[in-house]
């Protein structure tokens, strides 16, 4: 049902509006809000598949993790033998290939395996581009076999919400020139898929995750959390599918 908004005093005008924003939450916000494609085209199924990387993965059982060169050749084999160019999957998702570096490392109660985020799998150097205007809020170079390696956070306003997109994984000539509070416009290519080691020794992905609050965090956040987390990081992790479109099963 569309809103009529009658003439009158500019003041009433823009309270009636904040009433509007209101009444919708930041995901359907988020859900009707026209959006570029982050890979430069759109994701379908004609082009990417999903990836599991949950203990429900028995190839994973055989496959040496710690080594960056087979996970790599795991991923892009997978990709070739259906002529996908992209792997994703990832939101909220139990995963099996986190034992592979110290950074998850914490008593076995806490350990973390739940993913916040979802991962692109592509080719190393794959242009990546904003989805929706902002500005970058921070960014530094979380070096670490394992870690996100560097790391950009954009800051985006929309109808009165404020919310940031993190972007890990990427070239270190990405953050080289970069500046805090420069405007990425909607749709311009601003970093690229890094290759191991720089992106933190992972096989070349995007790992992208919206988050309504930093919690006081500049240049790193959370992709990862222990069990006992999940309801405090969903409720600060949105799905990031609302920015990507990619169809689910």
């Amino acid at each position: 049902m569309g809103i009529k908004i009658e003439e009158g005093n500019p003041i009433d005008k823009i309270f009636i509006l904040r009433k509007i924003y209101a009444m919708s939450s930041l995901p359907e916000t988020l859900a009707q809000t026209p959006f570029y494609p982050i890979m430069g085209i759109n994701l379908t199924e004609l082009n990417t598949r999903n990836l599991d990387f949950s203990p429900n993965n028995p190839e994973l059982e055989h496959l040496d993790l710690s080594n960056t060169a087979a996970f790599d050749g795991y991923v892009s084999g997978l990709l070739e033998s259906e002529g996908k160019d992209f792997g994703i999957g990832g939101y909220f998702e139990k995963r099996a290939i986190y034992r592979r570096s110290a950074v998850f490392a914490t008593a076995e109660e806490d350990f973390r395996d739940i993913h916040l985020g979802i991962d692109i799998w592509g080719a190393a150097g794959s242009p990546v581009f904003a989805p929706l205007e902002g500005k970058v809020h921070s960014f530094q170079d979380n070096a670490g076999f394992g870690n996100y390696g560097p790391t950009i956070i954009l800051e985006h306003a929309l109808k009165g919400f404020s919310f940031y997109t993190l972007y890990g994984h990427l070239s270190r000539a990405d953050i080289r020139d970069l500046e805090v509070g420069k405007v990425i416009a909607a749709g311009s290519e601003f970093c690229r898929l890094g290759p191991y080691p720089e992106n933190g020794d992972w096989p070349p992905h995007l790992h992208f995750q919206v988050m309504a609050d930093l919690l006081g965090m500049k240049g790193d956040f959370p992709g990862v959390c222990s069990h006992r987390e999940i309801e405090k990081y969903r409720r600060i992790c949105l799905d990031p599918n609302l920015l990507i479109g990619f169809p689910k099963n």
